[in-house]
């Protein structure tokens, strides 16, 4: 390893919305010249090795590490060792309590490699003092935008939400730079009460505020007030390396060149450019057969062509048979990226997880937004309220178990998303949007000089040692 090489570690939660930009991030930093460790659990273990196997012919080593996860100790089924494998909230906490008790095996790891930083995810608190223990820079990843960081900032200092009469009225969130409403019923519940995870979140943020910055994936021109606001007004050292996935996008084409196509892209080829709506809600949804069953009867009340894909649960009968020559039904796992890169969608009907989003925000297209819970109604408002370029569904209530849209609400945003006048300017807005994304990547970039600056900001701190 050169002298000036730099090593960094990275330990992501173990959910699928947090592995995949942690994977794409270490990918990043070793194509800028650092050298990448991955820590893991032995079940997520495969996940890392087979994308990394896959970049290895270009170049990138990238090496993983695996702790043990103690399932069992903390209350939770054996085997389970991923956010995504919970059946219920109410093992959440217990899921988090296991993490804790990660930090012996990271410590020792630290010890042996002395990395030159160590990046871990916001739901390691423990990690900034493990870090310090060994004199390594701990950096934050929330997966999260500068917006919703605000936002949620600025609901736990000022707590306006405590001063309204019901779950349902609209309150201001304060001194953000737009004005932004929401009610108690889209907040987490640990933001609408004390719960165990309030003081949980209150670790959060003071290790963060010990800690040496945060990495956001996002770009400055996407969210300019909130990337000001984040540093300059609430203080925070920070720096944005987005849309990570953009990063790494020439890697991935050369890829893709070796590997068959998919057949909802061979699908998407007969179709006319943004006739068709791509449906999909991320990993940790769970939606109910009866929800579903609002989906399906939305989609075909919207009159508009569709690719829905469905992780679980069951599609009404006959919808398949009388939708053919408007719909595509993908079970499973869909390649996403590549969806809503093809000329022929029109816009995006999505959860607004971060991932999910700036996926749509690279891809030029509008979306129609359905949040349910995380930060999701936070980035809802930066893409209908701030950027412009969404209509929301309707969804009211911070829920996992999603319940509450109605079919009539579902139609009305995918047509309006799709078209109109009202989706036009969308539309133009949302293009203008992904050049700003795909330059802010490219050398010379905002994201691009930011590394660079992260990457000093790393080797000061090293030679001053």
């Amino acid at each position: 390893m050169a002298d000036d090489q730099l090593h960094i570690f990275f330990f992501p939660m173990m959910a699928h919305g947090h592995i995949i930009p942690t994977l794409d991030m270490a990918k990043l930093f070793v194509s800028r010249g650092a050298k990448a460790t991955i820590i893991t659990t032995p079940l997520n273990l495969p996940i890392f090795t087979q994308a990394i196997e896959k970049i290895k012919h270009l170049g990138f080593e990238i090496n993983v590490k695996a702790i043990r996860f103690p399932a069992v100790e903390a209350g939770l089924p054996e085997g389970c060792e991923r956010m995504d494998q919970l059946t219920s909230d109410d093992l959440v906490p217990k899921f988090i309590k296991a993490t804790t008790m990660l930090q012996e095996q990271l410590e020792l790891l630290l010890r042996e490699c002395h990395p030159n930083a160590l990046v871990a995810d916001m739901f390691f608190p423990w990690a900034t003092e493990s870090a310090a223990k060994f004199d390594i820079p701990r950096l934050v990843f929330h997966g999260m935008g500068f917006f919703a960081l605000c936002a949620s900032e600025n609901l736990r200092h000022y707590k306006p939400q405590k001063n309204v009469s019901s779950d349902t009225e609209p309150f201001l969130v304060p001194n953000l730079p737009h004005k932004i409403k929401l009610t108690r019923m889209k907040l987490a519940p640990h933001d609408r009460e004390e719960t165990e995870m309030t003081k949980f979140m209150e670790q959060v943020k003071k290790s963060e505020s010990t800690s040496f910055g945060v990495i956001v994936n996002s770009f400055y021109e996407l969210e300019p007030d909130y990337a000001d606001y984040y540093r300059h007004v609430l203080g925070k050292r920070a720096w944005h390396i987005g849309p990570i996935l953009l990063c790494n996008r020439k890697n991935e084409e050369k890829l893709q060149k070796n590997e068959d196509k998919h057949a909802c892209l061979q699908w998407l080829d007969t179709k006319r450019q943004s006739s068709v709506m791509y449906v999909s809600f991320g990993s940790m949804s769970n939606l109910t057969d009866s929800q579903i069953e609002e989906i399906a009867l939305g989609l075909e009340a919207s009159e508009q062509e569709f690719i829905w894909v469905v992780r679980k649960g069951k599609i009404p009968e006959g919808f398949e048979e009388r939708t053919k020559e408007k719909g595509l039904v993908i079970r499973g796992w869909a390649p996403q990226v590549l969806i809503l890169d093809h000329q022929a969608i029109g816009a995006f009907l999505t959860h607004c997880g971060w991932n999910s989003t700036l996926e749509g925000v690279s891809a030029g297209v509008p979306m129609a937004t359905w949040p349910m819970f995380a930060e999701q109604f936070f980035n809802e408002q930066l893409i209908t309220e701030v950027v412009r370029i969404g209509v929301a569904v309707g969804a009211e209530k911070w829920s996992r178990e999603v319940e509450n849209v109605k079919s009539e609400a579902i139609a009305k945003a995918v047509k309006r998303a799709m078209v109109g006048e009202e989706s036009k300017e969308m539309r133009r807005r949302a293009k203008e949007v992904k050049k700003m994304a795909n330059k802010a990547v490219e050398e010379g970039g905002s994201s691009y000089s930011d590394l660079n600056t992260l990457f000093r900001d790393l080797r000061t701190l090293n030679f001053q040692k």
